[in-house]
C-alpha cells in the first residue's frame, strides 16, 4: 500500500506521480481536487479493479505538484507522462502519421502540399485523410479541375519550357508567366471551395463564368468551364455522404469487452465523413479516465483540430480539455457530451463503428493466434512467441556498418518498435561481431527494462545462429528466449546456369543438424518471411541514409567557410540536402549565420556541379 496520507494533501488542482521502490514512475495522473483523487486509490472495498489493485501493490510513494488551474494540470500530466513514459499510462501505439494538403496562401503562386505535420504558421490545412492513397486520389481530381502549379518556382523557372503537368492541362505555368496572379488566385479560391466542402458554391461560380464568356462569344472557354462543372458534380456524385452541421468534427466512440477498449475517431470535416482511425488498448481503470487521457495524448501530436469533439461520455476535466485544444487551433473548441439529435447519432454511428472494429479486431486476432501457435510447435518453441523480432547487419565493404531489428506483436509487424543500431566497435567488414554488438545492445536493455522478446529469428545459418546462442549463454538467458536461424532458399541451375529448382527457406534451430522446412505458402512461412524481409528493407534504407549523410558532409565541406556546425545548421534549416541543392541564392541568404560571401559560394558550388 503507498506510503501517503492523501488528507495531508492540498484539495486544489494538481498532477501526481505513482512510483515505485526504486523511485520510477509508475503512473501520472492529473485531478481537479487532489485529495478526493488520492482518496479514492486507497478505498480498497469499492475499487475493485484489478490494474488498479496491482498498481497500488507496487505504489510506495506518491509525489503531488500543484497547479493554479486544470488546464495547467492537463499540460504538466502530458509534459511528465512523455518524459517518464510510465507503464499504467495508456500510450498510443499509432505508425500511422496523419496525411493532410497544406496550401500557404502568403506566397505569390500557392502550391498544394502533402504534408504529415500540421503547424500554426499561416497555412490553410485540409484534412485528415484516411490514406496517402486517397490524398493522391483527391489531388488527381483537384489537378485536373484547377491546374495549380506541382514544383518550387526556382526549380521550373530554371527549366527552358514548362514541365510535362502543364502539357497534359494539369499545371497552369505561372512560372513561365502563363496565367497572371490574378487568375491563378481564382483557382486557388477554387480548390479552397472544394477542400471545404463548399462545392455548390464552386458550381455556382464557374456557371456564371461560362455564361458570361457564352455571352462574349468565347465558346472555346464556355465549353472548358462547362466540362469543369460536370466533373465536379460527378466528383460530388460519388463522395455523397450524410450530412449534418458544416463545421468540423471528431466523433469519438467508445466500446469496451473486459479489459479490453476499442476507440474509434471519425472524422466529420464540413459534414462529410472524411475518414476513421481506431485504437485498441489494453485498461482495466475507469472509462472517463481512460477517454481524458487519450484525448490528451491524441491531439498532442501534430493532428488536425476540429470545432468540436464529440463524446458519449461526461469527462471531468472537458472545460479544461476544450480550451488547451482552442489555444492549439486558435479558435473556440467545444467538447460536447450530446443527448439527442444530429450530434447524439453521429455518436451512435461512431459507437457502433468501435463495436465492430473490435469484433473485426478479435477474428483477426484468433487467426493471428492460429499462425503463431503453428509456428511455435513448427519450430518447437518453448513458448508463445507473441513478440518476435528480427535481426540484420547492412554494410558495404566495411562502411557505415548498421544493423536493425523488426518487430511482431501477436502476428502484426509494429513499425513503432523498429530500431536502428550504428554498430560502433567493429572495424571493418565482419558480420558476426557487428551482430553480437547489436544483439547484446538488445538483450541488455531487455533485461534492464523487462522487455525481453519470446522469439528471436536471425537472417542467416548456422554461423548466425551460433553467435545468438552464445551470446545468450553468457547473458543466461538461454531458457527465456527462443531462438532460430532463417537461410534464404538455394537455387540448383543446369549445365547452361538456367534456373531448373529453387529449395524452400530453411530455419536451423539450436542443438538440430538438418533444418526444418515450413510449408509452402503456410501463413506461418509467410509471417517470418515477412518478418525476415521487413529487418533487411530496414536496414537497407537506414544504410542508404548514413551514407548519404556521409557524402553530403564531404560534398558541402569543399565550400570554403562550411565546416561541421554549418553542415549541421545548413540541414537543419533546409530539411534535406536536396533541397540545398535546390535552395536559390536569396534562401541561402535568408539564412540566419550564414555570411553572404559563403552563402554565395555555396550557391555557385551547385551551379557549377550542374
Amino acid at each position: 500500500m503507498p506510503v501517503f496520507n492523501p488528507g495531508r494533501q492540498p484539495s486544489s488542482p494538481g498532477v501526481y506521480l505513482m512510483k515505485d521502490a526504486k523511485g520510477d514512475v509508475l503512473y501520472v495522473g492529473k485531478a481537479k481536487n487532489l485529495r478526493n483523487r488520492l482518496r479514492s486509490y486507497l478505498n480498497a472495498d469499492r475499487d475493485s479493479r484489478p490494474q488498479i489493485r496491482f498498481l497500488l501493490d507496487r505504489t510506495v510513494s506518491v509525489e503531488t505538484i500543484v497547479t493554479d488551474t486544470e488546464k495547467e494540470a492537463l499540460i504538466l500530466e502530458n509534459t511528465l507522462i512523455k518524459k517518464h513514459r510510465p507503464r499504467y499510462n495508456i500510450h498510443l501505439r499509432d505508425d500511422k502519421t496523419f496525411v493532410s494538403l497544406r496550401i500557404d496562401l502568403n506566397d505569390e503562386f500557392p502550391a498544394i502540399q502533402i504534408v504529415r505535420k500540421v503547424k500554426q504558421d499561416g497555412a490553410r490545412y485540409f484534412g485528415p485523410f484516411a490514406s496517402s492513397s486517397a490524398v493522391k486520389q483527391t489531388l488527381k481530381e483537384i489537378y485536373r479541375l484547377f491546374p495549380l502549379r506541382h514544383y518550387p518556382m526556382e526549380t521550373c523557372r530554371r527549366r527552358g519550357r514548362p514541365c510535362l503537368f502543364h502539357q497534359i492541362g494539369q499545371c497552369s505555368a505561372p512560372c513561365h508567366g502563363m496565367i497572371s496572379a490574378e487568375a491563378y488566385r481564382q483557382l486557388v479560391a477554387g480548390v479552397i471551395a472544394l477542400l471545404s466542402g463548399r462545392q455548390g458554391e464552386v458550381v455556382d461560380t464557374l456557371r456564371a463564368r461560362m455564361d458570361a464568356a457564352a455571352a462574349e462569344l468565347r465558346y472555346e472557354e464556355a465549353a472548358a468551364l462547362r466540362d469543369q462543372i460536370r466533373s465536379i458534380e460527378q466528383t460530388v456524385e460519388r463522395q455523397k455522404a450524410v450530412r449534418y452541421s458544416g463545421v468540423d468534427q471528431d466523433v469519438i466512440g467508445f466500446y469496451r469487452e473486459g479489459g479490453e477498449v476499442e476507440i474509434v475517431v471519425l472524422f466529420f470535416r464540413q459534414g462529410t465523413l472524411s475518414g476513421r482511425r481506431s485504437y485498441n488498448l489494453d485498461w482495466r481503470g475507469d472509462e472517463t479516465e481512460l477517454l481524458e487521457e487519450f484525448l490528451t495524448r491524441f491531439y498532442d501530436r501534430e493532428v488536425p483540430v476540429p470545432d468540436e469533439v464529440l463524446l458519449s461520455l461526461k469527462i471531468e476535466g472537458a472545460e479544461a480539455l476544450g480550451s488547451w485544444l482552442g489555444e492549439r487551433r486558435k479558435r473556440k473548441v467545444q467538447v460536447l457530451v450530446p443527448s439527442r439529435g444530429e450530434r447524439h447519432a453521429l455518436l451512435n454511428l461512431a459507437t457502433r463503428n468501435a463495436e465492430e472494429s473490435w469484433k473485426e479486431r478479435g477474428s483477426r486476432k484468433e487467426a493471428r493466434h492460429k499462425v503463431i501457435g503453428e509456428i511455435r510447435e513448427r519450430l518447437h518453441l518453448q513458448r508463445l512467441p507473441l513478440r518476435m523480432e528480427c535481426f540484420d547487419i547492412s554494410t558495404i565493404q566495411g562502411d557505415a556498418t548498421v544493423g536493425s531489428m523488426a518487430v511482431v506483436l501477436e502476428g502484426e509487424p509494429v513499425p513503432a518498435e523498429y530500431r536502428h543500431y550504428r554498430v560502433k566497435s567493429v572495424e571493418g567488414t565482419d558480420d558476426y561481431a557487428a551482430l553480437r554488438e547489436v544483439l547484446c545492445r538488445r538483450l541488455q536493455r531487455g533485461v534492464k527494462e523487462e522487455n525481453l522478446p519470446d522469439f528471436i529469428l536471425i537472417d542467416g545459418g548456422k554461423g548466425q545462429l551460433g553467435v545468438l546462442n552464445a551470446l545468450l549463454e553468457d547473458l543466461n538467458l538461454v531458457d527465456r528466449v527462443d531462438v532460430a536461424g532463417i537461410a534464404k532458399s538455394r537455387v540448383k541451375a543446369n549445365a547452361r546456369g538456367k534456373v531448373v529448382e529453387r529449395s524452400e527457406e530453411r530455419f536451423f534451430l539450436p542443438g538440430r543438424k538438418n533444418p526444418v522446412h515450413l510449408r509452402r505458402g503456410s501463413s506461418a512461412l509467410f509471417l517470418l518471411e515477412r518478418l525476415r524481409d521487413e529487418a533487411h528493407r530496414f536496414a537497407i534504407t537506414h544504410h542508404r541514409k548514413v551514407r548519404g549523410r556521409r557524402s553530403l558532409a564531404s560534398e558541402l565541406a569543399e565550400v570554403p567557410g562550411i565546416g561541421p556546425k554549418r553542415q549541421r545548421a545548413l540541414l537543419k534549416h533546409f530539411g534535406s540536402f536536396k533541397r540545398i541543392r535546390a535552395a536559390s541564392l536569396e534562401d541561402l541568404q535568408a539564412m540566419s549565420g550564414l555570411p553572404a560571401g559563403v552563402a554565395l559560394a555555396l550557391y555557385e558550388h551547385f551551379r557549377s556541379d550542374n
